[in-house]
């Protein structure tokens, strides 16, 4: 099976992976604002906050907001590029969406990116300006899309003595692009991640960070059907993954000018990851 059809058969099993493919944990720990080497930020007021490690210091894992948040939730945008997608990007596939990230501009709707390193490497201008626009905060999505488990819808996997290194080496491509306002967060290819991916992603002090609303926007190609899955799931504190990559997800512009609106009308406020997590 090819790259392109590997990748083809996660983005559309991803409409029914909820939590990962295994492992982690669902209990918030307490908030700290650690940092390391590798991962962005410092410490100090309005540094981001992460997650205490888990059990036997394992990196811990936010996938919703608690009760105390309010109507609050977090719309998600992974942003995708694979090591070998080059070639394609340089025959004109747009893995790119900037009429998304403008139309999130005009409607005012601060959001977190998860962005993989060669995405920001391909886009640089773009990685530096989501990042220097403080509605948008940049969250770790790996260096090019490898999975972190060793079944994870046909991903070609990273091995467990590099998966540190994985998520340093994208921090580093957000760096060199110019991109601020990043943030030490980082989310599994695919949702997929275990104890052994915790453990081994433990020395890059990162704070895993799934989601509870899967919006089907990835290959969906009914804007209104993409809203109404978001709409319908969407509950107070919630997190939204979709996705920021036209090629991938061609009607997720639509389907956020449908939701933003609607969720407004029904009290909601939009926030980023970080802002989030603080409740």
């Amino acid at each position: 099976m090819t790259t392109y059809v590997r990748m083809l058969a996660i983005v559309a099993a991803l409409g029914a992976a909820l939590a990962g493919c295994a492992g982690g944990t669902d209990s918030p720990a307490s908030l700290s604002a650690s940092r390391s080497a590798g991962a962005p930020g410092g410490t100090g007021v309005g540094a981001p906050p992460t997650m205490a490690p888990g059990p036997g210091g394992l990196t811990p894992v936010f996938k919703r907001g608690t009760p105390a948040a309010g109507k609050t939730v977090a719309l998600t945008f992974d942003a995708d590029m694979t090591a070998d997608q080059g070639p394609r990007a340089a025959r004109g596939e747009q893995f790119d969406n900037p009429d998304l990230i403008a139309l999130l501009r005009r409607l005012d709707v601060p959001s977190t990116v998860f962005m993989t390193g060669r995405w920001a490497e391909e886009y640089p201008s773009q990685a530096k300006a989501i990042g220097g626009d403080p509605r948008f905060e940049i969250a770790n999505h790996s260096y090019s899309h490898y999975a972190y488990t060793a079944d994870c819808y046909g991903l070609p996997t990273v091995g467990e003595k590099k998966m540190a290194e994985d998520v340093r080496r994208a921090f580093a491509a957000f760096r060199d692009a110019g991109a601020r306002n990043v943030v030490p967060y980082f989310r599994f290819p695919g949702g997929c991640y275990d104890d052994t991916a915790l453990r081994a992603l433990a020395p890059a002090k990162v704070t895993a960070v799934q989601w509870d609303v899967v919006s089907g926007d990835a290959f969906a190609t009914d804007a209104d059907a993409v809203a109404e899955q978001v709409l319908k799931d969407v509950k107070p504190g919630s997190l939204v993954v979709m996705h920021c990559t036209r090629s991938a997800a061609p009607v997720t512009e639509e389907a956020v000018g449908k939701i933003v609106p609607e969720l407004r009308k029904r009290g909601y406020r939009f926030v980023k990851v970080s802002e989030l997590m603080r409740h």
